[in-house]
């Protein structure tokens, strides 16, 4: 059934104006019949947003939009028809009419329960602010939320005494049955009297997608509560399964172009908005569930979820892994961020601010990495039958993606990692005598990616060295070996250089960052093979010397054996400046890890400009518009940004006995 008439919806126009609603967030000016502003669409310096109330409706030249009340607050505020009939009929003082007569008063039902929990969130927050919120001030001050942030998110606090919030609701004539309804009392036939479920906590309310409180979230101050937090029970207003905390605003903010981004707790959530991300959100006291990520997918087509580093964090990430896979559409995925092990983002909020959790973010994983590691970590793949259980393990996720054609597309991809990590390999110490094992396992070798083209005695046999699985791939042997070709690939970049002079000269960094190593986008074809026949040498076991300038040493001579002696010379070459002291052997490790975080945060920043550019001229030579042509210039802004964020990697090294800049 319909819901709203068209009577309903043509009084609604005729009550509000184009103006005053589209003025509620586009500074207009009279013109003649008509009120003029800046697009609230896209940047524009010369107004060409135009509203005439007695047609009915706004147009924007800039962008081509057009439409009447409805359509406005659908763009801007990325609801839907519903939703956008509601907030303008509130707008007008109308009430919504019900679809049945069942319908209208469990609405009104609804209504009161949510008076109820608008009173209850007012006492929390005025008890915040009173004498007895001392102690929950003081908790909040400890964690870095000042009285803007706890203003922000309409914080409270619930006071010790077990009937306080029902005494006070009773006084403004709520009954106790309403407020058992909205899970603010404990009650049952063992409770002959029942008592405020929220006691001694500094509260969170939770809202609905409209912004109203519909449960709270409770965080004790005692250290031995069986509860450290305490969530709102199941009630006609609340499904935690249905919900994220900070929706209501996250929604607006990813509908604005801001990342959405999941994390696992309510102060998670505080620490990320306060840092610059509005689009924070997290579940409520569950795993991730299903509705939670429909719901996500809404607002954007590939939510980072963001855990904490250690392995609880790691089995929340497959945990969600596996319920997003069967739901995958065109499209919609999502990418995982794991953040320094032992450091939740509230932590490394006030440790590093934003760049820190930008760092972690820039790097997020695609779901298809996350699934593939997983089913290869600690793994031991040294027979036949290990690796076919592997292949027949993967069949078995792929063949839960519902849709037909991404899951066409993840047999395709894993096919590939299948055939890229096992390929035969005839030199000493490969995978084709039985040696290949997972990360984690009882042998002391570790997981060796299999790198394309590579080169000198680690390559596999028949490997083609003309031709290169990065950016630039050649089509043919022919082309491979064009002066195209070879012009485009003459001088490997300087930051490439720094990456690869990093490795060969702290080889232990591939304990820990190996599998980011492999995925690194490489440009040229020599860095390819080089960056191989380092991953090759370091699974040869010979890099683990104390002496961190004995590892550079074996590192180098090991690769100079192996043919690389050429691409060697051409890397120094490259490195034209001896400013980046963090890539030098003998500096401290702190300093070295810095340089190498920098060095691929950067270089994974160019890939993604590089590839956006790409589009951005694609979309343009399509259509030549003042709105392709802007995203083009933002993009060569960015990139022009990051230029000038490469020079200040150099002077790195303060605990190494040098200078450090602040990157």
């Amino acid at each position: 059934m319909m819901r709203f008439t068209p009577q309903f919806l043509e009084e609604l126009r005729a009550r509000l104006p184009v103006s005053e609603v589209v003025g509620k967030r586009v500074k207009l000016k009279r013109a003649g019949r008509e009120w003029k502003g800046l697009s609230p669409f896209q940047q524009e310096k010369t107004p060409s947003f135009t509203v005439n109330d007695q047609k009915g409706f706004y147009h924007d030249f800039s962008s081509g939009r057009h439409g009447n009340i409805f359509d406005f607050v659908m763009e801007t505020e990325g609801v839907t028809f519903p939703e956008a009939v509601e907030r303008l009929a509130s707008m007008a003082g109308m009430a919504v009419p019900a679809a049945t007569p069942d319908a209208a008063r469990h609405e009104q039902r609804r209504r009161t329960l949510h008076d109820v929990m608008e009173l209850a969130t007012k006492f929390f927050a005025n008890t915040l602010a009173s004498r007895n919120g001392a102690k929950a001030r003081g908790y909040l001050a400890d964690r870095g939320i000042t009285p803007a942030t706890q203003l922000q998110f309409r914080m409270g606090y619930a006071p010790p005494d077990r009937f306080a919030l029902k005494e006070h609701l009773g006084a403004q004539g709520i009954s106790t049955e309403d407020m058992v309804e909205a899970g603010l009392l404990v009650s049952g036939e063992d409770k002959p009297v029942p008592f405020d479920r929220f006691r001694d906590r500094v509260m969170f309310p939770i809202s609905d997608a409209r912004g109203r409180v519909i449960a709270f979230g409770g965080r004790a101050l005692e250290k031995d509560v069986p509860a450290k937090y305490l969530n709102s029970p199941e009630t006609t207003l609340f499904h935690k399964g249905d919900n994220l905390y900070n929706l209501f605003t996250a929604r607006q903010a990813a509908h604005d172009g801001s990342q959405l981004i999941v994390v696992e707790g309510y102060v998670d959530v505080i620490a990320m908005v306060t840092a610059g991300f509005p689009g924070a959100v997290a579940p409520l006291g569950t795993a991730l569930t299903e509705n939670q990520l429909a719901l996500l997918w809404k607002m954007a087509d590939e939510p980072i979820l963001c855990f904490d580093g250690d392995r609880a964090g790691q089995k929340a990430a497959h945990r969600a892994a596996d319920i997003a896979l069967p739901q995958l559409k065109p499209g919609k995925s999502l990418r995982f961020a794991l953040l320094p092990e032992g450091q939740d983002p509230d932590d490394l909020a006030r440790s590093g601010g934003r760049g820190a959790i930008e760092e972690v973010i820039s790097v997020a994983r695609p779901l298809a990495d996350m699934i593939w590691s997983r089913e290869i970590e600690g793994g031991s793949f040294g027979t036949p039958e290990r690796r076919a259980a592997l292949e027949a393990r993967i069949g078995e996720l792929t063949n839960g993606i519902r849709d037909e054609v991404v899951r066409r597309y993840y047999r395709q991809d894993l096919q590939e990692r299948l055939q890229r990590t096992f390929a035969p390999e005839g030199g000493r110490g490969g995978y084709a005598r039985g040696n290949f094992r997972g990360r984690g396992s009882e042998s002391p070798r570790q997981f060796v990616p299999r790198g394309p083209a590579q080169g000198g005695r680690f390559a596999p046999k028949g490997a083609t060295s003309g031709l290169s699985r990065g950016p630039y791939q050649a089509a043919s042997p022919q082309l491979a070996n064009s002066s195209i070709m070879r012009g485009q690939r003459s001088a490997i970049s300087r930051r490439e250089a720094l990456i690869l002079q990093c490795l060969i000269n702290h080889p232990w960094l591939l304990h820990d960052h190996l599998e980011e190593v492999a995925a690194l986008e490489l440009a040229h074809p020599e860095a390819h093979k080089l960056r191989a026949g380092i991953i090759a040498a370091f699974a040869h076991d010979h890099h683990h010397s104390p002496e961190e300038e004995e590892q550079a040493e074996k590192m180098r001579s090991d690769l100079e054996d192996g043919g690389f002696s050429q691409i060697l010379q051409r890397v120094d070459r490259a490195v034209t400046t001896q400013a980046v002291w963090g890539a030098k052997v003998g500096a401290a490790r702190e300093d070295v890890l810095s340089t190498w975080r920098q060095l691929v945060a950067l270089h994974q920043k160019t890939h993604a400009l590089l590839r956006e550019k790409k589009d951005a001229e694609a979309a343009l030579a399509e259509d030549s518009s003042d709105a392709n042509m802007a995203w083009l210039r933002d993009i060569q802004a960015r990139m022009a940004e990051a230029d000038g964020t490469e020079a200040l990697i150099e002077g790195f090294g303060e605990l190494s006995g040098r200078f450090q800049r602040n990157v």
